[in-house]
């Protein structure tokens, strides 16, 4: 796993977006991103973008836990509440590990638990 984090930390959509591992495992991923003011829309408030690319982060992470290589099919978010505070914070866990299709969730929290997004995403491996 030290690995994995290590080799994530050296990904430049990884190192742009300031994100970072809270937890891995083959059961969760727990990542974090600041928010500065690269992060916020012209509301200042956290970009959609840029909560779905954690969230997008975070299940893709986690498919790569589970298996050799996979390419998304499809991703859905629902924004419930604005992306404010310092930071957020994304879960992502298995819903369907099956042979060819992978089912993931995510979660996206503020820095005071509340929720703001949800997500979900279909994975194809062969």
């Amino acid at each position: 796993m030290e690995k994995i984090v290590e080799q994530l930390e050296k990904e430049g959509f990884f190192q742009h977006n300031g994100y970072s591992v809270v937890e891995i495992s083959k059961e969760k991923v727990v990542l974090k991103a600041e928010l500065t003011k690269k992060s916020m829309n012209p509301y200042g408030i956290a970009h959609g973008g840029f909560i779905f690319g954690l969230g997008d982060t975070a299940m893709g992470i986690l498919v790569k836990m589970n298996g050799e290589k996979a390419v998304t099919l499809n991703a859905n978010i629902d924004y419930l509440r604005p992306g404010i505070g310092n930071y957020i914070i994304a879960t992502a866990e298995l819903v369907k590990n099956g042979k060819t299709i992978c089912v993931v969730k995510s979660n996206i929290y503020n820095d005071q638990e509340k929720l703001i997004a949800t997500m979900n995403s279909n994975y194809y491996r062969n």
